[in-house]
């Protein structure tokens, strides 16, 4: 559709630039880094980048180890293996080692989060969200340990740089013997108030834990993650099996499964070069969401929210969320959508249709893991119990999915934090119009 043609639209041009979702920021200390590991040679696994980048980020986030990793699914991977053989021993060599498991996990997150289950054989039994943070509902967990109390393993991923509830969710966790691999992909500088006496950051509040240096995350390699760790054994492990499970002989000898999960000094010198900025990405996202939300206050429109008293997030990504009584009528398939225009209303279809064509990028909020094709059979928790098959063709009710209604209602906006307070105000005008 020509929005220029819209008379609702008028006086607005589509931005010269692509306004992005949230691209690379880079400074310049990052080249001086990598010009350093080609010039000393030092262009494999191994090198000064990888250590100090080590070193830095578990100063950071309050670990005593860290283990730098090709990508935030590598260490997720391994974490989900590590927690594993802790709960169940080791697997043999052609099984993973949650062969005939169920593991609790995030419902809204990305598949990254969910698929290291599937890699050591595991069955993920998704938890559904809580409204307070968009993250895994403590009371469905619950619920969940009710109609499965033999799950051992909670995969948790704070949402769009958001903390969950974790005083609740360790809680739980402790009351059923369970661990928790924490996915920080998304929050790495968030904090989170600890039964109200101490701050800690994301990265540091599960049993195991991962944080990603993704494109678009806060701060980047082009790719890259960690894992982060208390515990020597554990990182020396995982430093093991991402270097192919090497044994301490002369010749190549193998006892256990190895991956090719190590980090390259090469990348480990772009984020090394990054960290310096963290807190300042943080400053600027924090900005543009607060901008968003002064922007909004006279549409029916509310931003991604959080606990104000118990944690400080990252502001990765700012998100939209229309009033159900502000829906113009939306409707998804499996890769396509029909959406219509009414007076006064609007629906993620339409915003994200003029938003592009205004050559600006945002994208529908993650779409639930229990709605995915891949993960249909699998069992999905509510606050009220099993969320699946509980529809009736006699019987008027249905299912609380708050997951689902949060992606059907949702976006996340602009977010780009070299995206000028200028044209940040254009992006909310042009939302503004799309409720004309």
């Amino acid at each position: 559709m020509d929005y220029l043609q819209d008379p609702r639209f008028e006086g607005i041009k589509p931005f010269e630039g692509r306004i992005w979702l949230s691209s690379p920021t880079m400074h310049g200390d990052e080249q001086r880094y990598v010009d350093e590991a080609i010039r000393t040679n030092w262009v494999s696994t191994v090198g000064a980048n990888i250590n100090e980048l080590e070193r830095s980020m578990a100063e950071y986030i309050g670990v005593r180890y860290a283990v730098a990793l090709s990508s935030g699914t590598a260490a997720l991977h391994l974490a989900t293996k590590l927690a594993a053989e802790r709960l169940y021993g080791q697997a043999r060599p052609n099984e993973g080692t949650l062969t005939g498991k169920k593991v609790f996990c995030s419902d809204v997150t990305f598949d990254a989060s969910i698929n290291p289950v599937a890699y050591e054989d595991g069955e993920a039994v998704f938890i559904d969200t809580e409204r307070d943070t968009w993250n895994m509902d403590p009371v469905a967990l619950e619920k969940a340990f009710e109609l499965y109390p033999d799950v051992k393993l909670i995969v948790l991923a704070h949402l769009y740089g958001t903390p969950g509830k974790m005083d609740e969710i360790r809680a739980i966790a402790k009351k059923h013997g369970a661990l928790i691999v924490e996915d920080a992909a998304e929050s790495l500088g968030a904090k989170y108030l600890v039964e109200g006496t101490k701050w800690v950051e994301t990265g540091a509040l599960g049993d195991y834990n991962c944080i990603s240096f993704n494109g678009n995350k806060i701060i980047t390699g082009s790719s890259g993650g960690m894992f982060l760790t208390d515990s020597l054994e554990d990182a020396n492990k995982v430093r093991k099996w991402s270097t192919q499970s090497r044994e301490d002989a002369p010749w190549y000898q193998h006892e256990e499964i190895g991956y090719n999960y190590r980090m390259s000094n090469i990348i480990a010198g772009i984020i090394r070069g990054q960290v310096p900025y963290l807190d300042e990405h943080i400053a600027q996202k924090k900005a543009i969401y607060e901008r968003y939300k002064d922007g909004f206050k006279d549409l029916p429109i509310t931003m991604n929210p959080f606990d104000e008293a118990k944690s400080v997030p990252n502001y990765w990504l700012s998100c939209a969320l229309i009033n159900e009584d502000a829906m113009a009528p939306h409707v998804r398939g499996e890769q396509d959508q029909l959406w219509q225009h009414i007076c006064g209303k609007s629906s993620p279809g339409e915003m994200l249709d003029v938003l592009s064509f205004f050559n600006a990028e945002g994208r529908p909020i993650w779409k639930p893991m229990h709605m995915q094709p891949i993960y249909r059979l699998n069992a999905f928790v509510t606050v009220e119990g099993n969320g699946r098959a509980q529809s009736n063709a006699y019987i008027k009710g249905g299912v609380q999915d708050t997951g689902r209604d949060i992606f059907q209602r949702g976006i996340c906006l602009p977010s780009d934090n070299k995206m000028s307070q200028v044209q940040q105000e254009k992006v909310i005008e042009i939302i503004h119009r799309c409720f004309d």
